[in-house]
């Protein structure tokens, strides 16, 4: 059992060592994102900031200074609302009416890592330096990966900026409240007048 598991990594080492020569790794940070309970858009769009370098005060559009980028636990990904179901990848064979789709739900059960790429990617300006951002990015299903020996940051997520309550919103929080106060007050006067009957 532990041999099949070990087995889909050795597939995942190659292809995350593939490409590295292609890179000069000379001063590049190597930031780690851990996945985990992390939502989709707002992962990416952090990544998406690490790979073109607009963290840096040295960043220019065009000039490739973005760190490398390690993503983790890509299978424990989160979504808001219904997009698991509603969210579609569409795609086309090249032949007549062959368009085909897959909803993020499948697509996470395939392989995860592959909707983080994409949602990085199409956060990306779409220009000759796509490619060797794209090379920068090593995505894994789980906590394990093959940059032990490299100097390894992890980035800590901003806060999120939760939106205040609207009004009608707040109002009815604050009668739904009122509502259960009221209920727990009339169970207790109920009980109290039940144990002086019976006394």
């Amino acid at each position: 059992m532990a041999a099949a598991a070990a087995q889909p990594f050795k597939g995942n080492l190659k292809k995350a060592l593939a490409g590295l020569r292609r890179i000069n790794l000379e001063g590049l940070r190597w930031r780690v994102f851990d996945a985990k309970g992390q939502v989709l858009g707002r992962l990416a769009s952090q990544i998406a900031t690490v790979v073109q370098g607009k963290d840096k005060p040295t960043y220019a559009p065009n000039r490739d200074d973005g760190d490398m980028c390690v993503v983790l636990n890509a299978n424990d990904v989160c979504v808001t609302g219904r997009k698991m179901t509603d969210k579609f990848y569409h795609w086309h064979t090249g032949y007549v009416g062959h368009l085909k789709e897959r909803s993020l739900k499948d697509q996470m059960a395939k392989d995860p890592t592959e909707v983080i790429r994409k949602a990085v990617l199409r956060m990306l300006p779409r220009n000759k330096l796509r490619d060797d951002r794209d090379r920068k990015l090593r995505i894994f299903p789980g906590s394990e990966h093959p940059f032990g020996d490299r100097p390894l940051e992890p980035y800590v997520m901003p806060p999120r900026k939760v939106r205040e309550m609207r009004p009608r919103a707040r109002r009815a929080l604050i009668r739904a409240q009122k509502k259960t106060e009221q209920k727990n007050t009339n169970t207790k006067t109920e009980k109290e007048d039940k144990g002086q009957i019976s006394t």
